[in-house]
């Protein structure tokens, strides 16, 4: 919890000291520019990248495939776009590095692998208590189930 927290509080100061670089270097109103144009072309990218991850997950169910490759680069574009919008150059280079298609693919790849193996190892320590999808666990056989005979009377006590 606390790297979360550090990089919360730290990446505010981290952007504002690259933007006083940047408009050291360039002067104040580019790099101001520079970030609402960033900040524009989030807010784009976020428009366009829901519409068509929807559309290509649609054609890949379709087919009758499993749409994760496609969920997963979406949300790579999402949070991409989302990046963008944050102002700062170092959220655009971010966001920028996870709109490239090689990129975001790797990313996503990456992500799915983690998923994978994530599971397979919250499943080797449920294996013993479910069984598996196959059939019931029979009784032995040449053994009849318990079964007890008999007659009963219901009487009333009044």
């Amino acid at each position: 919890m606390r790297p979360f927290l550090l990089l919360f509080l730290l990446f505010p100061v981290l952007e504002l000291f690259v933007f006083v670089k940047v408009s050291g270097a360039i002067g104040f109103f580019p790099a101001l520019l520079l970030v609402i144009l960033g900040s524009m072309l989030g807010v784009f990218v976020l428009r366009i990248a829901g519409l068509a991850t929807a559309l290509r997950a649609r054609e890949s169910l379709n087919r009758g495939e499993l749409p994760a490759q496609t969920m997963l680069e979406g949300l790579m574009l999402a949070l991409g776009g989302g990046l963008l919008i944050l102002p700062g150059f170092i959220s655009d280079v971010l966001g920028l590095v996870m709109l490239l298609p090689f990129t975001r693919r790797l990313l996503a790849n990456k992500m799915r692998q983690r998923a994978e193996e994530q599971a397979i190892r919250q499943r080797a320590f449920a294996d013993d208590l479910q069984p598996r999808g196959g059939p019931p666990p029979r009784e032995p056989v040449g053994r009849e189930p318990d079964v007890i005979e008999g007659e009963f009377e219901h009487r009333d006590t009044k």
